[in-house]
């Protein structure tokens, strides 16, 4: 009886433990976040899909399947103690290797928009490796970088190439597909990484360096599809061609800008329903936040992001394991990086490069990726008490 009484309260005490162990603001901004963003997709599809006699909610109820398989996935990351995640990395990093390798396979991997980036599932999903490399490089050069065999305050140069090899691949893998939004996210975590590892400031410059002498050859090599260079010129000079890969761009701005302070009301955008602008439940969601709740809005978005990035700093600052400091690091970079990018593109601060905005935009693969980037810092807020 008292066995049976004992084994009750480890679980009482476990279960307490496991929920109070999360950061609630990082969860209700994420809640937040989603809530959002579910209205901005179904504002951004249900005229145009209504108008057309197709269903108007289709995109509404996939974005709402892909953010409670992410949620069980963000879940299911915080259950494993993110230090034994190191016995997994390397089979972790070989599934996203191979994943990035199938969708090169003819007859596999299926093109949209220029890149050779996704592979069909069944019932019309469709799942892109590359946002589940992001993962899998964080925590394998973190693993490289925090595992040091020698009594020094920075990594060695061993270990440092060893860290770059394990990123290498992926990214030359991406390279060929091509998709160059992913590379420069993956290379600012990677940067990021090592410069909070304590590499020699050298390494950090070169690599910088490399990135930008790499984009320059690409783009004269023809690596970079025609469309991507068109992209770049019509960040360049926004009205050499405003009909043709200067028109999402020129659209996204007047759209952003119509908004005004408080918006036209959800669902009331003459722009956005008009389909002014491509792909805007994906990569220029922020449009629709930009015309329909206005300057106002798009604050409530960006005080929300700040949050997330601000609380994922707090977490990695506060974690006395290198490891787990530098997983929240590569995770902080990944965001920020993307949501710069994204909103920036939006506005025409930064080139076109077909990257989503996290927790807001459509699409599974990204969705999936950003919780459980969400459930790596949970998992090492939770383990800091432990």
């Amino acid at each position: 009886m008292s066995t049976f009484l004992n084994r009750s309260r480890y679980r009482r005490t476990r279960s307490h433990s496991f929920f109070s162990g999360f950061d609630p603001i990082l969860s209700a901004a994420v809640g937040g976040l989603l809530i959002i963003g579910t209205l901005l997709v179904y504002a951004a599809t249900r005229d145009w899909y209504s108008a057309n006699g197709l269903d108007p909610e289709y995109y509404l109820k996939r974005h709402v399947i892909n953010i409670v398989i992410g949620l069980a996935l963000a879940w299911g990351t915080t259950i494993i103690d993110y230090r034994l995640l190191r016995a997994y990395t390397p089979f972790i990093w070989g599934f996203g290797v191979l994943g990035l390798i199938l969708v090169l396979i003819p007859g596999v991997g299926s093109e949209i928009n220029g890149a050779k980036a996704w592979i069909r599932l069944p019932a019309g999903f469709q799942i892109q490796p590359a946002e589940i490399a992001k993962i899998s490089i964080i925590i394998g050069i973190s693993m490289l970088l925090s595992e040091r065999t020698h009594n020094s305050d920075e990594p060695s140069t061993n270990d440092i190439l060893k860290a770059l090899a394990v990123a290498a691949l992926p990214i030359l893998l991406i390279l060929r597909q091509p998709d160059m939004g992913t590379v420069f996210i993956i290379s600012a975590s990677v940067v990021t990484i090592l410069a909070v590892s304590g590499a020699p400031m050298k390494w950090i410059v070169g690599l910088i360096l490399l990135a930008v002498i790499g984009g320059f050859v690409a783009t004269k090599t023809g690596i970079i599809n025609d469309y991507q260079v068109k992209r770049l010129q019509s960040f360049v000079n926004p009205n050499a061609d405003t009909q043709g890969a200067g028109y999402q761009l020129r659209q996204a701005r007047i759209t952003v800008g119509s908004g005004g302070l408080i918006g036209t009301g959800l669902f009331n955008g003459p722009q956005t329903n008009g389909r002014f602008v491509p792909e805007q439940q994906t990569d220029f969601i922020f449009t629709v936040a930009g015309e329909e709740l206005g300057f106002v809005g798009c604050s409530v978005i960006i005080l929300l992001l700040l949050t997330i990035l601000m609380r994922a700093f707090g977490i990695a600052r506060r974690s006395t394991d290198p490891y787990g400091t530098l997983v929240c690091t590569g995770v902080i970079a990944w965001f920020a990086f993307q949501i710069f990018e994204n909103i920036g593109m939006t506005l025409g601060l930064m080139p076109m490069t077909g990257v989503p905005l996290p927790f807001l935009s459509y699409g599974g693969s990204s969705m999936f990726a950003n919780l459980i980037g969400i459930g790596l810092l949970q998992n090492v807020h939770a383990r800091q008490r432990g």
